[in-house]
């Protein structure tokens, strides 16, 4: 769970954000509690976010996938998208998910994929499908962003960590 990889990135996101002091994939990251989760980013682009999440570990008391798990999943690949979307001059902050579950799911790997359903100069809406690993829809979501302007020490702390 815990084993670094390296993230595909479209090359002119890697530049855009090395132009302001910050290696994007020494970086990025799904998060401490996407970590705790599981949860890999496979790849990254504004156009579309793949990422897997072990079942076990994150199930509810029945056995099945937890639909919280699949909930932050969800928002992480939404929010990757979102982030990439914005620019490196934006932070994108999720303001509305929901999520239907399909079907449960006890064992294996989950994939979800993150595609756009809205990228304007305010916000992003992200699809996410999340399917098991016979291919079949085990969720799918919606996520809504706000995209704000990085403040000052926002930029200093995003160049200190990359």
């Amino acid at each position: 769970m815990g084993e670094q990889h390296t993230v595909k990135f479209p090359q002119e996101v890697i530049d855009e954000y090395a132009s302001l002091g910050v290696d994007l994939p020494a970086l990025f990251s799904a998060g401490h509690l996407g970590t705790r989760m599981g949860v890999q980013i496979l790849e990254a682009s504004p156009d579309r976010v793949v990422g897997t999440m072990p079942v076990e570990g994150n199930t509810q008391p029945y056995g099945l996938l937890h639909g919280g798990a699949s909930a932050v999943l969800a928002e992480t690949l939404g929010s990757v998208g979102s982030m990439l979307h914005g620019g490196a001059s934006r932070i994108a902050v999720g303001v509305d998910l929901n999520c239907t579950h399909h079907r449960g799911v006890r064992s294996g790997l989950v994939t979800g994929v993150a595609t756009p359903l809205h990228r304007g100069r305010s916000t992003a809406t992200y699809e996410i499908a999340i399917s098991d690993e016979q291919g079949r829809r085990v969720c799918s979501a919606r996520l809504t962003c706000v995209l704000r302007e990085v403040t000052p020490d926002e930029g200093k702390r995003m160049a200190s960590l990359g």
